[in-house]
């Protein structure tokens, strides 16, 4: 039997899913603990009243109820991480306000548990300004239309364009919610870039979706570059995805005696979040110590996903099994994220000890090449290079770089990415050297490049064509598709870099990125 916590035990009911029906009353619960087997439901008490069993219906994850004593009965019921109970009560209607709810059950390998919670009683009708919603199909025409209506309603716009779109919205679940309409964003394509990847090896053409001018033609130039200049080597050098939980005690010295209990039982931890989700695999954790604090970092290998909410996942369940296993030291505070992992945000951590994947791109620029394509010299732009790296640390930036953003974003939108990762991904290390010859050796090391080539966004309709572009689709592609944004992020450092050596980069900008509607022709 596993001992829980009651802060954690309070967690299994739903906040505010108290309401009257015309059947009775119902309220949710949902395991946040880790997989279990509800075995029985010894009691359940509203206001102190015991409701008898066969007046209690349960459904599970949203299929059809049935009674709780026929659903309970035999072996009991699989009851994994994250399954959601709905309990009908044959009742009276309650009263509004607030009703103490108590539920008593026993579940496989926790034993008995009892859970106490006060919860206001929610009306279920839906206010006037409220998007609307079908709790059965959310993602069906006549929902989506009657979304559309609300908007064009409630705030006069016409929104015919948004309106639009070629695929099935049913495809969009999990992606997104109150689904309305698609936004439509323009699509170019730069290449062919030449890589000598340890995974991507050959001609790409690359999908950068974005409404900003310029940016595929500059890229597209520097492409050219590294092509004639013999291509770009790419390699993913580093490879982690964190949750970073924290841990309270009494005093600095329980939190000191905690995390040396911890730091034993890796491999235990590693079985636990293995048992979550077989995709993913602990690596190691890491403590540190601030307070009476104990700050912790797991750190994952997510195989071809992006994996936040894998590490999620695994990094809760391993938590459940620290609070239920640590018997020293009361632990009084705990939180699964602690802003320790730094999500969608940059930070000097990742920067060091790496979030997604570590990559780096390097070329050696041939000084004829550079000459004729760009109009630009490898000595200036070394010597920029050198006076911009002042610049940056100046600034404080995450980069000292040029625009790595820019190709990461397009690509990003493109692809299906977590487009808010940018903040971390956009990170970087640019060095530069000259050789003898006066070529340019430019290289570029981006940290915490967070990407996937399954789940998210990527199997939805121009999302997976993009990655099928680059034959990044599906499994097993997820090193090709990050050495293959780290060659077209350093296209993007050569081909700004040059303009801006030469003094073209305000003209190209005037001539090609205004979108000026004052403008003539």
């Amino acid at each position: 039997m596993r001992f829980v916590p009651k802060a954690l035990l309070k967690r299994l009911y739903n906040r505010a899913s108290l309401r009257n029906t015309e059947a009775g009353v119902v309220f949710s619960i949902k395991n946040r603990l880790s997989p279990a087997r509800l075995e029985a439901v010894e009691q359940v008490r509203i206001d102190g009243e015991v409701i008898a069993p066969e007046r209690i219906l349960m459904s599970v994850d949203g299929r059809p109820g049935a009674p709780l004593p026929e659903l309970l009965s035999g072996d009991g019921l699989d009851f994994p991480l994250g399954t959601l109970l709905v309990l009908e009560l044959a009742i009276d209607r309650l009263a509004e306000g607030e009703h103490e709810i108590e539920l008593a059950f026993r579940a496989s390998p926790f034993g008995k548990l009892s859970v106490k919670v006060s919860d206001r009683l929610q009306s279920g009708e839906r206010a006037p300004d409220t998007i609307p919603r079908d709790p059965e199909d959310d993602y069906g025409e006549a929902i989506i239309r009657a979304r559309q209506d609300f908007v064009k309603q409630r705030t006069g716009a016409d929104i015919e364009h948004i309106t639009r779109y070629a695929f099935d919205p049913k495809i969009t679940r999990g992606n997104i919610e109150h689904f309305t309409g698609a936004a439509q964003i323009p699509l170019g394509v730069a290449g062919p870039l030449l890589v000598h990847g340890e995974h991507a090896q050959g001609e790409f053409y690359v999908p950068l979706a974005t409404t900003e001018g310029t940016l595929v033609a500059s890229y597209n130039r520097g492409m050219r570059v590294i092509r004639e200049s013999g291509g770009v080597k790419s390699t993913v050098v580093g490879d982690n995805m964190q949750r970073a939980p924290v841990f309270g005690f009494e005093d600095a010295a329980a939190a000191r005696r905690f995390a040396d209990w911890l730091k034993e039982r890796t491999e235990t931890l590693r079985e636990v979040c293995s048992e979550s989700d077989r995709f993913v695999s602990l690596k190691y954790v890491d403590y540190y110590l601030a307070s009476r604090f104990c700050y912790t970092r797991f750190n994952f290998i997510t195989g071809d996903a992006a994996g936040m909410n894998m590490v999620g996942k695994a990094t809760f369940a391993a938590s459940n099994w620290i609070l239920q296993n640590y018997t020293g030291d009361e632990v009084k505070e705990f939180y699964l994220e602690s802003n320790f992992a730094t999500d969608k945000k940059a930070s000097q951590i990742n920067a060091m000890r790496t979030r997604g994947k570590r990559v780096t791109a390097e070329c050696t620029v041939k000084r004829d090449v550079l000459r004729d394509v760009m109009d630009a010299d490898t000595e200036q732009l070394y010597t920029h290079s050198k006076i911009a790296n002042i610049g940056s640390m100046l600034s404080g930036a995450n980069n000292n770089g040029c625009h790595a953003a820019n190709a990461i974003t397009a690509i990003f939108i493109a692809t299906g990415q977590d487009v808010a990762n940018v903040a971390e991904s956009s990170a970087g290390i640019l060095y530069t050297e000259l050789t003898e010859e006066k070529d340019l050796y430019i290289s570029i090391t981006l940290p915490s490049l967070i990407v996937g080539t399954i789940g998210g966004g990527t199997g939805l309709a121009t999302q997976s064509e993009s990655l099928a572009i680059m034959n990044c689709q599906g499994p097993g592609k997820v090193m090709q598709f990050a050495e293959i944004i780290a060659g077209t992020v350093l296209a993007g450092e050569i081909s700004l870099g040059a303009a801006i050596s030469s003094l073209d980069w305000v003209s190209s900008h005037d001539q090609y990125g205004r979108n000026d509607p004052t403008r003539q022709g």
